[in-house]
C-alpha cells in the first residue's frame, strides 16, 4: 500500500482535487439556468444536465491544456472512459453537497472572505487586491456574487471531506516499521558489462539485412503529409465584432435582479442534546427531558446562553464557540431548524426544536438583510455577458452560412473567411498522427487528410474543433506515403542488428558472471566505487534494479543481483553492507504518523463516498465511442 501511495500520491491528490474543486469557477446555479435540460445523471432525484456536463468538460480541457502544453491532445476527451470519469466526478460533487447540507454544515461570512482572500490569483504583493479580484472574475466571465456562492459550496464540501481526511489513524509501531524500511541503507558497488565490448564479435550478412527490411517495411515508410490554408471562427472571436450600449446593460440589470443579490442571512447559536438516528423511544424521552431542563436554565439566564452551550451542547463543531453556527441563508439548515430560526427576532430564544440530530435550543444572534450589487459594480460583468450572448447569437446565424459557402464554393475559402471576417491562415507540414493544440484536433486532421481534400482538391468539411468553434481547410501541397529504398536504409539496419546481437552477447555473459559470483567463485569484474542507497534515494540505479537489491537475501554478504539493461547490456550489483536506521526520534515519528494519517484519511473518505453512492439513488448515462463519429 505504501509503495503505491508514495509512487502515486500526486495522482491521488489530483483525483481528490477534481472531486472538490470543479465548483470553483463554474457554479451549480449557472448550470441550472441552462436550456440544456437533458439529464445525463441523477443523484437522489437531482439532475445533472448536458450543459453542466459540457461546462465541466470545457473546464477540464482548459486545465489539461495548461498542464500539458504542446503535448495536449483534445481528442482524449472523446474517449468514453474520460467522459464517464467527468460525469462520475459531477455525481460525487452533487452527492457530497447533498450530504453536507443534510448534516447541517455551515459556512460563515468570515471564513468565506478568508478563503477568497487566500487565493493567490487575487493577491498583489501577498495581499488581497479587490481590483485584481474583479479583473480575474471578469476574465472568467463571472460576477463576484456568483463566484462567492460557488466558493461557499466548495467550503461546505471541504468541511465534510476534511472530517475524514484529517482524522486518519496511524499506530506508533506501523510508523516505526515504515521508518526502518524507508531508511535502511545498503552499500553497493556496480559493474557494467557493456554491449560495446561485443560489437566486434557480432556479424550481420546482407541476407539478414534484406530479411529485416522485407519484414519491417512499415518502419521505413514516410508519412503522408499535407500543407493547408484554413480558417477558424468562434463565438469568442466574434465578441470583438459586437457592441453593447448602456441602455441594454441597465435593462438587463433591472430584469435580472435575482442574479445580483444575495438572500437574507441569519446568525444563530444553539445548544444540541443529541440523539442517534435509530435511538429508542426511551432514549429520545431522556434526551428531551434533559433538553427541557437546560431550556429552563436558559430562560432564567438568557445572557449566559454561550456559557450554557459550552457546558451542555453535544454539537462538537459549535459547542466550544458558545454554540455559534455563523451565518447561513434559507434552506441551508435541516428543515425544522430552518423554519424555527427564521421565525425568531434578534436576541429571541426558541423552545425545543426536534430534528434528526436531536433537540435544539436556538438563539438568534443577528440578521443580515438581503443585499444587491449596485449597477456600477455589476456593469462590467453584464456587458461581458451581453457581448457573449450577442456573439453566440451571431455565431448561430453565421454557422450555417459558413458551412454552406465552404461546401458550395469548394475551390476557395476566401468567401467563407470574408463572411465571418476572419483571416485565412497557412499551416506547416502536417501528419495524420500529430494531434496538438487547436486547431489540430484529431477531427481536424481527419478532415484535411480526407480524399476530397488530398485528391479532389476541394475544401474540407466544416468541423467543430471545440465548443462554438468551426474550422475548414483546403490543400496547398501534398506528399503521399512512400517507402524508403533498401539502399537508403541498409546501413541503419546493419547497425541496429549489430547492436541487437552485441546486447544478446553482453546479457548472456552477464548472466554467466552473476551465476559464478553467487556460487562464490572469483571473477575478474571492474566494480565502481561504493555507493550508499535507500529505497527512495538510489542515485542513477534503475528502480527495478533497486527493488531487486532490497529484496535479495543478505544473510551472507556480499550478495549479488543482476539485470538486463536494454540500453547498455547487463548490470551487476554487489551488496557489501547493511546500515539499519538510526534511533527513531519523536520528530521523525510524528512526521511519518502524520503522513500515515493522511493516507488512511484518504482511504476513509473514499470508503465513505463509496458507501454514500451505494445508498443513494444514482442513474448515469453510458457513453460509447460511436457518439464521436
Amino acid at each position: 500500500m505504501f509503495d503505491f501511495v508514495h509512487g502515486n500520491r500526486r495522482f491521488v491528490q489530483i483525483v481528490l482535487l477534481l472531486i472538490i474543486l470543479t465548483f470553483t469557477f463554474w457554479g451549480v446555479d449557472s448550470y441550472n439556468k441552462s436550456s440544456h435540460n437533458e439529464a445525463l445523471a441523477t443523484v437522489n432525484g437531482e439532475k445533472i444536465n448536458q450543459a453542466e456536463f459540457d461546462q465541466a468538460v470545457r473546464q477540464q480541457q482548459e486545465r489539461m491544456r495548461k498542464v500539458m502544453g504542446t503535448n495536449y491532445d483534445q481528442t482524449m476527451f472523446d474517449k468514453p472512459e474520460i467522459k464517464h470519469s467527468i460525469l462520475e466526478s459531477l455525481v460525487s460533487q452533487h452527492l457530497l453537497m447533498s450530504q453536507a447540507r443534510s448534516i447541517g454544515l455551515t459556512v460563515s461570512e468570515k471564513s468565506l472572505a478568508q478563503s477568497i482572500a487566500g487565493i493567490e490569483a487575487f493577491q498583489k504583493d501577498g495581499k488581497f487586491d479587490k481590483q485584481l479580484y474583479e479583473s480575474v472574475l471578469h476574465r472568467e466571465k463571472m460576477s463576484p456574487l456568483t463566484f462567492e456562492g460557488n466558493v461557499a459550496r466548495e467550503l461546505y464540501m471541504r468541511q465534510l471531506i476534511d472530517a475524514y481526511m484529517r482524522n486518519g489513524y496511524a499506530s506508533r509501531m506501523t510508523a516505526d516499521n515504515l521508518i526502518r524500511l524507508n531508511e535502511q541503507k545498503r552499500v553497493v558497488t556496480v559493474a557494467k558489462i557493456s554491449f560495446e565490448s561485443y560489437v566486434k564479435q557480432a556479424k550481420v550478412d546482407e541476407a539478414a539485412i534484406k530479411s529485416y527490411y522485407d519484414m519491417n517495411l512499415k518502419e521505413f515508410q514516410t508519412d503522408e503529409q499535407v500543407r493547408v490554408e484554413y480558417v477558424t471562427f468562434s463565438s469568442d472571436a466574434l465578441q470583438s465584432q459586437v457592441t453593447v450600449d448602456e441602455v441594454a446593460i441597465k435593462k438587463y440589470y433591472e430584469e435580472h435582479q435575482n442574479e445580483f443579490g444575495s438572500p437574507e442571512q441569519r446568525q444563530a447559536a444553539h445548544i444540541l442534546i443529541a440523539t442517534a438516528a435509530k435511538a429508542s423511544d426511551a432514549d429520545k424521552l431522556a434526551a428531551k427531558a434533559k433538553a427541557e431542563q437546560i431550556l429552563q436554565q436558559v430562560k432564567q439566564l438568557p445572557a449566559k446562553f454561550s456559557e450554557l452551550a459550552k457546558q451542555h451542547s453535544q454539537d462538537p463543531g459549535s459547542a466550544a464557540s458558545g454554540g455559534d453556527l455563523g451565518q447561513f441563508g434559507p434552506g441551508m439548515m435541516v428543515k425544522p431548524f430552518d423554519e424555527a430560526v427564521f421565525k425568531l427576532k434578534v436576541g429571541e430564544i426558541s423552545g425545543l426544536v426536534q430534528s434528526d440530530f436531536g433537540f435544539h435550543i436556538i438563539k438568534l444572534l443577528a440578521v443580515h438583510p438581503a443585499k444587491t450589487l449596485p449597477l456600477a459594480e455589476a456593469k462590467v460583468a453584464i456587458a461581458q455577458r451581453l457581448k457573449l450572448q450577442k456573439a453566440n447569437d451571431k455565431f448561430g446565424e453565421l454557422a450555417e452560412k459558413f458551412n454552406n459557402i465552404v461546401y458550395e464554393q469548394s475551390d476557395t475559402l476566401k468567401p467563407a473567411a470574408e463572411l465571418v471576417k476572419m483571416p485565412l491562415q497557412q499551416s506547416g507540414w502536417l501528419k495524420k498522427n500529430q494531434v496538438g493544440a487547436l486547431p489540430w484536433t484529431d477531427k481536424a486532421l481527419q478532415a484535411v487528410f480526407a480524399e476530397d481534400v488530398t485528391k479532389k482538391k476541394r475544401n474540407s468539411a466544416t468541423i467543430e474543433i471545440a465548443p462554438n468553434t468551426l474550422f475548414a481547410a483546403r490543400l496547398l501541397e501534398y506528399k503521399p506515403v512512400s517507402t524508403r529504398s533498401l539502399k537508403e536504409v541498409e546501413e541503419g539496419i546493419r547497425q541496429k542488428l549489430l547492436r541487437k546481437q552485441a546486447l544478446e552477447f553482453a546479457v548472456k555473459q552477464g548472466q554467466l558472471v552473476l551465476a559464478q559470483l553467487q556460487r562464490g567463485e572469483k571473477v575478474n569484474v571492474e566494480w565502481s566505487a561504493p555507493t550508499v542507497i535507500t529505497r527512495e534515494q538510489h542515485a542513477e540505479l534503475d528502480i527495478s534494479l533497486v527493488r531487486q537489491v532490497f529484496q535479495t537475501k543478505v544473510t551472507v554478504l556480499p550478495a549479488y543481483v543482476g539485470i538486463e539493461n536494454t540500453q547498455n547490456g547487463y548490470l551487476l550489483v554487489r551488496v557489501d553492507a547493511i546500515q539499519e536506521a538510526t534511533a527513531i526520534d519523536d520528530t521523525k515519528r510524528t512526521r511519518y504518523m502524520h503522513q500515515l494519517r493522511q493516507i488512511t484519511g484518504d482511504e476513509m473518505f473514499q470508503a465513505y463516498l463509496a458507501d454514500a453512492k451505494k445508498h443513494a439513488d444514482i442513474t448515469m448515462k453510458s457513453f460509447s465511442a460511436d457518439e464521436n463519429k
